[in-house]
């Protein structure tokens, strides 16, 4: 820019001088020199504007090279300050979908609490969440006789409204589980608590599967007495321990990523 504004000063004056000398008259002449007085107006706007874009240019590149200074010290370079923001952002999506998980996974909780509330407040049966999963418990009492595995017609009334709530409930699998108390059974079809809770679990999830309950989404188990929720010490203890258990199982989106333990 410092080139340009001498070369126009000088063609300017060339101008007015062949105007002077080609006998232009004083109102020609003057209108030449505004004409350069405004070329050299806008020249020095130009030259204005210019000078600002290069202060910002120098200050954005002071910035930039502070920046990759901190960041040399810090030990990283530009490539690897873009690759943790990269990696800071998947992991922040990562939450998101956990915390949107969670807040599903509340959600059904909470419609089956309200589903089973007539039944809670009845006296059939109660509600836990154990290690993050909801459990539906019903008494031994209300299902079986004392070490049986046939279902009491109680227990078929109390089953079948389990099975409308469990049947609305969308892409939920169950584990039936028995439960029993420290007393041990030994008897020609259950040697062994083992066996009774086994039996008592499969009896529960073959009468789900027969009300309305899909039956791929249902699984039996039995714990005996290793999985006690109160003492074996008295009888309100173990009327507690012996009991049938319906889990609501998590999703396989719900579980952890153990893909990278996978050998190659």
């Amino acid at each position: 820019m410092v080139r340009v504004r001498p070369t126009l000063l000088a063609v300017s004056t060339l101008a007015l001088c062949l105007s002077a000398a080609c006998g232009y008259s004083e109102e020609e002449m003057q209108a030449e020199r505004d004409r350069v007085s405004q070329l050299q107006k806008a020249l020095t706007a130009l030259e204005g504007k210019h000078q600002d874009l290069q202060d910002r240019f120098k200050n954005v590149s002071g910035e930039n090279a502070a920046m990759t200074e901190r960041l040399r010290q810090m030990g990283m370079s530009v490539e690897d300050s873009k690759r943790s923001m990269a990696e800071q952002n998947k992991l922040i999506e990562e939450l998101r979908a956990k915390e949107r998980q969670a807040q599903a996974r509340l959600a059904t909780f909470r419609n089956m609490l309200e589903r089973f509330q007539a039944m809670i407040n009845s006296g059939k049966l109660r509600v836990r969440i154990v290690r993050n999963r909801m459990v539906v418990e019903l008494a031994e009492n209300i299902l079986f006789d004392s070490g049986k595995s046939d279902l009491k017609p109680e227990g078929q009334t109390a089953l079948t409204e389990v099975a409308t709530v469990l049947a609305s409930i969308k892409d939920r699998d169950f584990q039936i589980a028995g439960h029993t108390d420290n007393k041990p059974i030994k008897s020609k079809k259950y040697p062994s608590n083992w066996e009774l809770s086994t039996a008592r679990a499969v009896t529960v999830t073959r009468y789900l599967g027969a009300n309305g309950v899909d039956g791929a989404r249902l699984s039996a188990a039995g714990y005996a007495e290793t999985q006690p929720v109160a003492s074996n010490d008295d009888d309100a203890g173990r009327a507690q321990n012996r009991r049938i258990e319906i889990v609501l199982m998590p999703n396989l989106d719900e579980l952890p990523d153990l893909s990278a333990l996978a050998s190659n």
